[in-house]
């Protein structure tokens, strides 16, 4: 049997389960908030052209507005001053919309502080028990965030000094982009820095050190526990925006059972 009709007939068999990572896109997707004098990106909205009525009797379609930064979207090299001569997200090879995967859940320690952050050492142990990051392949580091998603400002816990959300360490940022072989990283969060990373020095290593190697971020991913720690393929969607930094994205993960 050819290799392609294996692959269909393990998805509706069930053999590989097809896991989706994305979020609902509404106008209540959070989305992140900057302080003044920053310009902040609108919130997606839907606005009607017909719906089987006078302006088109058979046939229902909406125009939307929408950020390249909103719900679980791709960042593209350009969208960061580091990665500014990089690829837009029109421009990233095909072949690295699907890619190994892999699971690193802190789930607990995010819980337990808010403002966790990700350490080499933490990557090295999850190595010595599960084997080495994939060449070519997506970290997707599970912090349980994807649970205050219903709500803004759950999902950003800002208070008088800022966002406290989980993210990477400066070291561990400059790690994945110089030494992981991996493609890029995957985040349940609003953004792949942490909530606090604006005070890091330098500021938001994660979007500076992995765009301006020309690595990706998926970000506000979903269901992220419902993969293995090792074994998933992801595929990642995002219009290819001639030009943009980035684009709201489908992603799906294929598991085999």
């Amino acid at each position: 049997m050819p290799v392609l009709d294996q692959l269909v007939s393990a998805i509706r068999s069930a053999a590989i389960e097809v896991v989706d990572l994305t979020a609902r896109l509404d106008a209540t997707t959070p989305v992140i908030q900057l302080p003044e004098p920053f310009a902040n990106t609108v919130s997606f909205s839907l606005r009607e052209v017909s719906h089987y009525d006078a302006r088109g009797p058979a046939w229902y379609w909406n125009d939307i507005t929408t950020g390249e930064h909103t719900g679980t979207h791709f960042d593209a090299p350009v969208h960061w001053i580091t990665g500014r001569d990089g690829a837009d997200v029109s421009a990233v090879p095909v072949t690295s919309l699907i890619a190994p995967a892999v699971m690193l859940d802190f789930s607990e320690q995010a819980a337990a502080d808010p403002d966790f952050l990700l350490e080499p050492a933490h990557v090295r142990q999850w190595e010595h028990e599960h084997g080495p990051l994939p060449d070519g392949g997506w970290l997707l580091y599970r912090t349980g965030w994807d649970a205050r998603s219903g709500s803004q400002r759950a999902f950003l816990n800002a208070d008088e000094t800022g966002p406290h959300t989980p993210g990477v360490s400066v070291a561990c940022a400059r790690w994945l982009a110089d030494e992981a072989p991996v493609i890029g990283l995957g985040v349940e969060t609003v953004g792949t820095d942490a909530g606090a990373a604006h005070s890091f020095d330098p500021p938001f290593p994660c979007h500076a050190a992995l765009l301006g190697a020309g690595k990706y971020g998926l970000t506000q991913l979903q269901n992220l526990a419902a993969l293995p720690p090792t074994g998933a393929v992801v595929i990642a969607g995002p219009l290819p925006i001639a030009g943009g930094s980035g684009s709201p994205a489908r992603v799906l993960a294929l598991v085999e059972r």
